[in-house]
Parts: structure tokens; C-alpha cells; sequence
């Protein structure tokens, strides 16, 4: 349920008016638009008498939400969440970002190289993958804490904020240096993991799940944030259909439907969802047209011969290319209002 407020409400009523909706056992999240203040009321609402709501002198109007998920829905929160992930870098509310790097951290003289070129292209911040969750358990898992390490040396060496993804929570404190933690798609419903992101303050990029609808994506992001953390990135990278041509089929409505539904940024990621490197510039381009707030692409310096996914990697030249490309869709982008 949420109850807009007229402008400027006598402090003492609010007062009384929190006190009493407290009483019920609701918490309770304001949102401060341009217009108008929206206090959300997060739990068992039905016994909230609607009418009495109404004939408040402080109150503007009251509507119930159906959505199960409430800190996430824009109902709650009319203006785009921006998120500051250092300084001088947001994303959301007309704030673009691109994520780049590769899918693996690999080596030090890899990781500051690639680091370096998708700055000079326009990147900005750094991705790259420590711990690697594998189909096969034979594949390389990556560099673990030492990649980790190596991602701070790239990011003290070019100043680009880092994105690497967690596994396991026993892995948490090895990621003080890391700016956001990635969600992976196989732990978008790992609740446990989610209760305890939600308690720090870091921003959470999650990812859909091969086969999450999107409303599954939301109650995800709804855990996080239900443990006192807002910072949350929602990822689109492709979900699992019958189409055996790409990797994944890239579901670019989602995001346009996703901007109507939740005022959290939505990134995409091409490379994930189509897992041909051809493929990435045309899906980056059509999500940027969509409306996403950012993408989140693949780049090695040498993709024949990389550790893991180097068939969809692109190299630092077609990065540079896409973001040339990129840069001059974005002004006619979709913006969800």
C-alpha cells in the first residue's frame, strides 16, 4: 500500500500518522518525489482501513499495491533510483555506465592491459571474474583471492571501479576492495546469500536466471533491499528458450517492461546472452535503444586463445568500435516515462 502525502503535512499529524501505522507492525519507506512525498507501508496491510487513511487532512490519496514486491516497485518510488558506486561514477535516473573486461582474470599483464583500453574507449568501470562458477568441473575456475588482487592492481593502476562476481558467503570479506559484487545468474534465488548482501552496503548487481521470469528477478532484488540495502543493479543476460543458435536468447523487452515496473537501474549484457562475439555491438546497441541504464560487455586481448568465453569476447578495437556506436544511440533511447 502506498499513501501520498499532501504537500508540506503538519509534522505532529505525520507523527501521529507514523506512530499508528507502526502500531500495526508495517514499516515504513519514504520516497521524496518532485511533486509529491510517498510513504510505502511494507507488510500485512489488510487490515489498514483505507477510508480512514483517506479522510487524514495529510493525506493525498491511498492505493493498494498487488505486487509482492514493494521497496523494488516504482509505485513505491516514482523517480529513478541513481546509484553512486565512487566518486563522480552513478548509474540510473540518465546516469550511463558500461562495464568491460574480461571474463577471467587471467594475469596481471592481462587484466591492466585490458583495464587500460576499455578506459581510453570509454568504459567505465572494470569487470572480471576471481571465482568462476563452471558447467564443467574441469573448466578453469578461476584465480580466486590472487584474481581478486589482481583486480585491485588494475584498479589502483586506472582508477576504474571494480565488478566481480561472489560465490559464497565465506568468500565476503575478500571483496572489501570491490565496488560492486555481482550476482551470478545461477545464485539470483540463493536467499541466503541475498539476506546477507542486503546487509551491507555495497552495490549488488544481480542477474536474471537462465529460466527467472522477471517478477522472480524482482522479488530477488526485494530480498536484498528487504535487509536494508537500496543499491541494487538489475541484470538482463539472456534466459534459457528453445533456440539452440546463441547462447541464450537476449529478452531486450524485459527491459523496456522493467523501466515501467521498478525504479532500479537495468544493465544488459550482450555477450552472456547471445555467446557469439558478432553478436554483442547489434544486442548492446538495440538494449541501449531499449532504454538500459548501462551494458555490461566482454573484452580480451586475445580471445582465440582466452580461459573462458572467448568466443563471445571482443577485442579491444571492436570494444572501442561498439562504444563509438553506443554513444551516439543513446540520446534517443527509451526511457520508460
Amino acid at each position: 500500500m502506498i499513501v501520498i502525502l499532501k504537500d508540506n503535512p503538519d509534522k505532529k499529524q505525520l507523527a501521529n500518522l507514523e506512530k499508528w501505522l507502526r502500531s500495526m507492525n508495517l514499516d515504513i519507506h519514504y520516497s521524496q518525489g518532485s511533486t509529491s512525498t510517498i510513504m510505502g507501508l511494507i507488510g500485512d496491510t489488510a487490515t489498514v482501513d483505507v477510508d480512514l487513511l483517506n479522510a487524514l487532512d495529510i493525506v493525498a490519496d491511498v492505493k493498494r499495491v498487488s505486487e509482492p514486491y514493494k521497496n523494488a516497485n516504482r509505485k513505491f518510488h516514482p523517480e529513478d533510483t541513481v546509484i553512486e558506486i565512487a566518486p563522480g561514477i552513478s548509474i540510473g535516473g540518465g546516469s550511463f555506465q558500461v562495464i568491460a573486461g574480461p571474463c577471467s582474470v587471467e594475469s596481471e599483464d592481462q587484466i591492466k592491459l585490458v583495464a587500460s583500453e576499455v578506459r581510453n574507449a570509454g568504459a567505465g568501470l572494470l569487470r572480471g571474474g576471481a571465482f568462476k562458477p563452471r558447467t564443467s568441473p574441469y573448466a578453469f575456475q578461476g584465480m580466486r583471492a590472487d584474481g581478486l588482487k589482481l583486480l585491485s592492481a588494475a584498479k589502483a593502476e586506472t582508477g576504474l571501479p571494480i565488478v566481480t562476481e561472489i560465490m559464497d558467503l565465506q568468500h565476503l570479506n575478500l571483496f572489501e576492495d570491490v565496488d560492486v559484487i555481482q550476482v551470478g545468474a545461477r545464485n539470483m534465488q540463493n536467499f541466503e546469500l541475498l539476506k546477507e548482501l542486503g546487509k551491507i552496503d555495497k552495490p549488488i548487481l544481480l542477474k536474471r536466471g537462465l529460466a527467472n521470469t522477471i517478477q522472480e528477478l524482482l522479488m530477488s532484488a526485494e530480498y536484498i533491499m528487504a535487509g536494508g540495502n537500496e543499491k541494487v543493479i538489475l541484470c538482463e543476460r539472456g534466459i534459457r528458450t528453445f533456440e539452440t543458435a546463441t547462447r541464450n536468447t537476449l529478452d531486450l523487452a524485459s527491459v523496456a517492461l522493467l523501466k515501467t515496473k521498478t525504479h532500479l537501474p537495468v544493465v544488459v549484457d550482450p555477450s552472456h546472452a547471445t555467446g557469439v562475439a558478432q553478436l554483442v555491438k547489434p544486442m548492446a546497441l538495440a538494449a541501449t535503444a531499449a532504454g538500459a541504464d548501462g551494458l555490461m560487455i566482454e573484452v580480451h586481448n586475445d580471445p582465440a586463445n582466452a580461459l573462458c568465453d572467448g568466443a563471445q569476447s571482443l577485442t579491444p578495437a571492436a570494444f572501442a568500435d561498439l562504444m563509438t556506436s553506443v554513444n551516439a544511440i543513446r540520446p534517443f533511447a527509451f526511457t520508460g516515462k
